[in-house]
């Protein structure tokens, strides 16, 4: 029996489980994956300082995020198909999510659809929005939102156009996986994956099948996706989507300092530093070495949550301990998922609060509230000194 103690020993069974174009669909990053690669090797050129002869007792975790209570300063980020890493993908994650006490985001290009996940859990989520050509389509989408009581919606803003990511190209990802003679042998050897799969509730995109004109089946929806994506999307267009939507908005795929201004100049909540885990823009710095310029942009007007690259409590104390409101995860939670279910989220999490709690208390902190500077040996160089 395999012990598990951390969240690389959930990838390794996540990776025997789940058939190969999936894994490769979350295990990869856009044409050279260096970004990819980054987002976690950075966080090692940040230290940690070690204090002693600190009371320790009565140490805590639990945060806010946007106004909302959370056990500790992670919310789970949106993934597309996650349903495809396991049978009812989106609602173990959710509901593993919500009984833990964090934020899950439920994901545009889920397949579990949003009355789906919302019916499963009977609690608020968020919900991420991809902007898409169709405005028809898109204002149905946020009022479904709406009607499922979601208590955010967060707006992607890194996917105008999609990222050329060589793996998923060459696997012919799709949802359900079409049955090539080289997905056949892998599928035949991932036959829990299988047997879970035919009793799951959907095996396609359920926020769009049924609720596009004219896609009713997988096999119209790839060319409709395709050529969906907004090129167009401006300040403007995001400003009609948060006045739709009429509530709290988290704006994601921010890397740049100025985009970061116009964030708060437009009144979000939030903004979320990111790079979409490496897999739009390889090349673009990693998002913990543009946390610092950015933060010092919006300088404490807005929440700053970071994703990318998270696959430890440390990495958690490193971002809040620079100035973080909060972090995302994606791949950390995506590997218990495909590795256990709905237990392998709890587990993710777990994991997670206890590497961060452990480290909490041996930097001599005892609340998220006390992280800060302090906590951190920092390069001096480690946003990088790049000529005009």
């Amino acid at each position: 029996m395999t012990v598990i103690t951390n969240i690389q020993d959930l990838k390794r069974i996540y990776e025997r489980r789940v058939p190969r174009m999936f894994y490769d669909y979350a295990e990869s990053g856009s044409w050279t994956e260096q970004t990819f690669r980054d987002n976690t090797t950075d966080f090692q050129d940040i230290r940690l300082r070690q204090r002693v002869a600190v009371d320790m007792s009565g140490r805590s975790t639990a945060a806010e995020m946007i106004g909302q209570k959370v056990a500790m300063p992670v919310a789970l980020s949106p993934v597309g198909l996650t349903g495809m890493q396991h049978a009812d993908g989106e609602m173990k994650a959710a509901k593993a999510a919500l009984d833990f006490g964090v934020p899950f985001t439920l994901s545009t290009m889920s397949i579990n659809s949003i009355e789906d996940v919302a019916e499963y859990t009977r609690a608020p989520f968020w919900f991420q929005l991809y902007t898409m050509k169709d405005e028809d389509y898109v204002r149905r989408l946020i009022q479904r939102a709406k009607d499922a009581k979601c208590s955010a919606l967060v707006i992607t803003l890194d996917l105008q156009i999609l990222g050329q990511r060589h793996k998923d190209l060459k696997n012919g990802l799709s949802a359900p996986p079409k049955l090539t003679p080289k997905t056949i042998a892998n599928l035949a050897t991932k036959w829990r994956w299988g047997i879970e799969m035919l009793g799951a509730k959907r095996r396609n995109f359920g926020n769009i099948v049924g609720h596009v004109q004219g896609i009713s089946d997988a096999s119209q929806l790839g060319a409709w996706t395709a050529e969906q994506f907004d090129p167009t999307l401006d300040w403007g267009k995001i400003a009609k989507l948060m006045e739709q939507w009429g509530g709290k908005v988290i704006l994601k795929g921010i890397l740049d300092p100025e985009d970061a201004k116009m964030a708060v100049k437009l009144g979000a909540d939030a903004i979320v530093v990111s790079n979409h885990g490496g897999r739009q823009l390889d090349g673009a710095l990693s998002s913990i070495r543009m946390l610092p310029a950015i933060l010092d942009a919006v300088g404490g007007d807005i929440e700053v949550f970071l994703d990318s690259g998270i696959r430890s409590g440390q990495d958690i104390l490193k971002a809040m301990a620079m100035g973080a409101s909060g972090t995302m995860i994606g791949r950390a939670f995506v590997y218990g998922l495909g590795a256990m279910g709905q237990k392998g989220v709890t587990t993710a999490l777990e994991i997670l609060r206890k590497e961060m709690d452990t480290t909490m208390a041996l930097c001599g902190e005892r609340s998220i509230a006390g992280l800060g500077r302090h906590n951190l040996l920092i390069p001096e160089d480690f946003s990088g000194r790049w000529q005009d």
